[in-house]
């Protein structure tokens, strides 16, 4: 126990000081750092009446490891202090105050010094001085009544510090200490087999780079970090961290707010939000803070009496006050402010309220329960009335009138608002360029008269930019003249059924849910409608829309979605570049001529019979479960990918490009002018045949081939075709014979072939034992569901030639060389054989050249009873669910992770025996393993030291 030490202090959370309602009080952050407190460097005592002056952030009592549980002292009460007072963060770390420690090891630390410049962290002692220190520290902290004895400033520092440090502990996240159970003794304390080494860190830092590096720290991690040492408490304290006081949430008494502010009086932003005796902080920051700049405070009462201070303070420009109540309820509250420029009073509640600011730029009032504003703000060109629902139309009508330079202005959710006050609101502001009347229920645009802006049921404006209205029930037609108009948003308009747009530069229009628009409307986006400049164009959920032409040079994005009463799409639009058709399952015609289209997906549109493509920049097409596709003209010259999965065509035209007809006799005019296509699907095209895989010979790119379920019996035409072929899906054909891929173990044929799915086929033992131990350029393969297959052993002693020997029926002296030619390394890498209900031996031994083989995946193959496997490159090993599995034998240097989930016939001597030669094994999962007990996992943790995680639901 003499080399028992500490870095510092870990609080657990769940030891809290008796006390009642402890665990509800705010924690305070400690800036006794920030604040440089100094004390006696003799330690000698004051007098005896003084007040013990708190840390600046006060917080909740050390756990009860490192202190006496106290009383908890009513509120206001204060605290008596010991006779040294306060102490300093800088006293506590000097030589001399460390001068005995520093003696008993002074040559020690001089030797080491001289070698390496460093920052020490602080020690403690062995455990009976620093229970001596901490019993008398406990007093400085705690809460506490009657008089406190004197102590040392030696001890009483290193519990100051000890304390600094547990205030801010590291947790996962979860707000639990990082320190596991392993670092702690049975009684709940800090373990101390640590090795002392632990607690110095060597470092050598200029205070320019230690500036820069804290520059990024908040308040609790430059506390954190001025514990460290006296270079760091040094720059820690920079005034300029702390230009922003951040309090929010934050329980924190008048003296030492008072305290932080006289030392960091240049503070530019004070934040209060969430303190509790707020109203009487700020009125300290307005006077000592003279170049503050930005207050935000929230969550509390604010009386007459600070609106009226907020003149002392000539620096504010910005102010915050979110969910509040303003002055005593029974007269109005005036905000005077000569330099304020952002004045934000959101959520709050006030009888009244009047803003007298010349400067005043930007003013919200969202959400604010008052009933009357006034306003004299000249300057001002944003307002937000929002949701303000008890302020009058009259108020609203004269603050927007009052402020001639408004060009923003946001009425949405004003129940009160009506025609007649946007009228006059368009009168006298000429400026106004974004209005946002969302969710005004008396807005009808019903009265026809003539005005600048509005004019009978238009708007009208040279410096109109944004329009937004919403949900205005009674709104039939709208005509709009601007070429200042870039945006206009018209959601949810039951009624609309006309639109005039005469806007040379809008480029966005979203008309959602406008629910009456009729087919006219597409004339009003096309060429020569009035919008020569749109590039968005968003007409979802427009359900009286059934034919939809568009002919439009500018348009680059279109909407379409939920258009469910749709038949008819007709595109001609050059630099069209994204279409989204979700919903439209009533589409059956469907014309795109031309486009610049890069991708296109059809696959929801489940009654597409005709389709005319011309894309020239077309990648991507994609006519996935279009069942009833009939006819299709496809010219798309630069086409990459083309997934006609579930195709049932009969005719399809690709002017320049390829010819495609998915029947029986089809497929043979397919793909003549289309050299370009990389990836084919036709997984589920049940037509088929040989004659059309023929002709895949055009495709010279094609790299991926999906083939899989169809009726396919013979792969010759693709054998023979596709040499450059990469990735063959073959899953669940059914008809597929071991003689459809004798070509591949055989001959080397499709030499390119890394990536075979065979997954749910009909492929037999021999296949696919020749396929493994001859095709070693495969890296990926899938055997998932095989139910021929019965073993997986290859690779020993001359096996590979014995077993291709009996599978091929090639002349002797020919498989001869070929087997030899096959001898080099495999570079599988993951084998996957879910599912397969037959297989009961698994065998590879190094014999086997399976040197890059990652993964292998066996689960749910319940018939396997036997796994012997050697591969140096093996990480990942699933054998879940493998019930019958009794013999397990691994040497897997390389394993990390071993699924063993339901292998309830597995042994726990041969899992040990398993896993005592994978040195890299990291997770072991025996969930459900009923030979394995749980109690004995400290021998698997024995014979595998690398372990870190068994998952089991059993309990040791």
């Amino acid at each position: 126990m003499a080399d028992w030490r500490m870095k510092g202090v870990i609080v657990d959370d769940d030891e809290s000081v008796d006390g009642d309602g402890e665990d509800e009080e705010l924690d305070e952050l400690d800036l006794g750092l920030s604040l440089g407190w100094r004390g006696s460097k003799t330690g000698s005592s004051s007098q005896g009446g003084s007040r013990m002056r708190r840390s600046p952030f006060e917080t909740r009592a050390p756990s009860s490891s490192l202190a006496r549980p106290s009383p908890v002292r009513p509120f206001g009460e204060e605290l008596e202090e010991p006779s040294i007072g306060p102490l300093s963060w800088e006293v506590a770390l000097n030589d001399e105050v460390f001068g005995e420690t520093e003696r008993k090891n002074g040559e020690k630390d001089r030797a080491h010094d001289s070698q390496h410049k460093r920052a020490k962290v602080l020690e403690f002692g062995e455990p009976s001085q620093y229970s001596a220190a901490s019993s008398r520290a406990e007093a400085s902290f705690l809460p506490v009544s009657g008089e406190c004895e004197c102590q040392s400033l030696l001890d009483l520092s290193k519990y100051q510090i000890s304390h600094y440090l547990s205030l801010f502990q590291n947790d996962d996240g979860g707000g639990k200490s990082s320190i596991s159970n392993d670092d702690r003794d049975a009684d709940g304390d800090i373990s101390g087999s640590r090795n002392v080494e632990d607690v110095e860190v060597r470092m050598d830092l200029s205070d320019d780079l230690l500036h820069q590096i804290f520059s990024f720290l908040g308040h609790k991690d430059l506390c954190r970090a001025g514990a460290t040492c006296k270079q760091w408490l040094s720059a820690s304290m920079h005034e300029e961290f702390w230009r922003c006081l951040n309090f929010e949430n934050t329980r924190i008494s008048e003296e030492n707010f008072v305290t932080t502010c006289q030392r960091y009086p240049n503070a530019t932003e004070l934040n209060l939000s969430g303190v509790l005796n707020a109203d009487v902080l700020v009125m300290e920051a307005l006077t000592s803070l003279r170049h503050l700049e930005t207050l935000i405070l929230g969550k509390g009462q604010l009386s007459d009496g600070f609106f009226f201070a907020l003149a002392d303070c000539p620096a504010l420009t910005t102010l915050s006050i979110c969910d509040a109540s303003l002055g005593n309820g029974l007269h109005e509250v005036t905000v005077y402010h000569e330099r304020l420029r952002d004045l934000h009073i959101v959520k709050c509640r006030v009888l009244r309220i009047s803003v007298r600011c010349s400067q005043l730029y930007t003013l919200s009032l969202k959400r604010t329960t008052m009933a009357n504003v006034t306003l004299q703000c000249p300057k001002l060109h944003e307002l937000d009335f929002s949701s303000c629902h008890k302020l009058s139309e009259s108020a609203i009508r004269q603050a927007a009138i009052g402020c001639p330079l408004l060009a923003l202005l946001d009425m949405s959710s004003c129940s009160c608002v009506s025609d007649d006050t946007l009228r006059e609101i368009a009168l006298t502001c000429p400026n106004l360029s974004v209005l946002d009347a969302s969710y005004c229920p008396n807005i009808a645009f019903e009265k026809s008269v003539t005005l600048p802006i509005f004019v009978e049921l238009n708007l009208r404006s040279p410096v109109l930019s944004y329009v937004k209205v919403s949900r205005c029930s009674a709104l039939h037609r709208i005509s709009i003249i601007s070429n200042a108009l870039q945006k206009l948003v018209l959601q949810k308009q039951e009624s609309l059924a006309s639109l005039t747009l005469q806007c040379h530069n809008l480029i966005d229009v979203d008309l959602s849910d406008c629910e009456s628009l009729t087919n006219s409307i597409c004339k009003v986006f096309s060429d020569g409608g009035g919008c020569p400049m749109l590039r968005s164009l968003i007409l979802d959920n427009c359900e009286s829309l059934t034919m939809v032409g568009l002919s439009s040079s500018s348009l680059i994005s279109l909407s379409l979605a939920g258009c469910r009463a749709m038949n008819l799409l007709e595109l001609s639009c050059p630099n069209l570049q994204s279409v989204n058709l979700d919903g439209c399952d009533h589409l059956e015609r469907a014309v795109f001529c031309p486009v610049g289209l890069e991708s296109l997906n059809l696959g929801i549109c489940p009654k597409l019979s005709v389709l005319e493509i011309e894309a020239p920049k077309m990648l991507i097409l994609e006519l996935k479960g279009c069942g009833v596709l009939s006819q299709a003209s496809i010219n798309c010259p630069c086409l990459k990918s083309l997934d006609a999965s579930f195709c049932r065509l009969h005719s399809v035209l690709v002017s320049t490009l390829v010819v495609l007809q998915f029947v029986d006799d089809s497929l043979s005019t397919t793909v003549a002018l289309c050299p370009n296509i990389e990836c084919l699907i036709l997984s589920s095209c049940l037509s088929v045949g040989i004659d059309g895989l023929s002709s895949l010979h055009w495709l010279r790119q094609l790299t991926l081939l999906d083939l899989s379920y169809t009726f396919l019996t013979n792969l010759q035409p693709v054998v023979d075709t596709c040499s450059q072929l990469m990735i063959l899906k073959l899953s669940a054909c059914k008809y597929l014979t071991d003689s459809s891929l004798e070509a591949l173990y055989k001959k080397g044929a499709l030499p390119a072939l890394i990536d075979l799915d065979l997954s749910y086929s009909s492929i037999g033992q021999t296949a696919i034992s020749a396929l493994l131990s001859c095709c070693t350029n495969l890296v990926h393969v899938n055997l998932n569901g095989c139910t021929n297959l019965c073993q997986l052993v290859w690779g020993s002693s001359n096996h590979s030639s014995e077993m291709l020997l009996d599978a091929c029926s090639s002349n002797s002296t020919t498989m001869a060389s070929k087997v030899a030619l096959r001898k080099s390394d495999h570079l599988l890498e993951v084998l996957n054989c879910t599912g397969c209900p037959n297989v009961k031996k698994i065998l590879i031994p190094s014999t086997a050249n399976c040197l890059y083989l990652s993964k292998l995946n066996f689960n749910l193959s319940t018939s396997l009873k036997e796994v012997d496997l050697t591969c140096i490159s093996l990480c990942t090993l699933n054998l879940s669910y493998c019930s019958s599995v009794e013999i397990l034998r691994l040497d897997c240097p390389k394993l990390t992770n071993l699924q063993l989930l339901a292998c309830s016939m597995l042994a726990e001597e041969e899992l040990e025996s398993a896993i005592s030669h994978c040195h890299m094994l990291e997770i072991l999962n025996v969930h459900s393993c009923s030979k394995i007990n749980a109690g004995d996992f400290w021998r698997l943790r024995m014979v595998c030291p690398s372990l870190k995680r068994i998952q089991s639901g059993l309990v040791g």
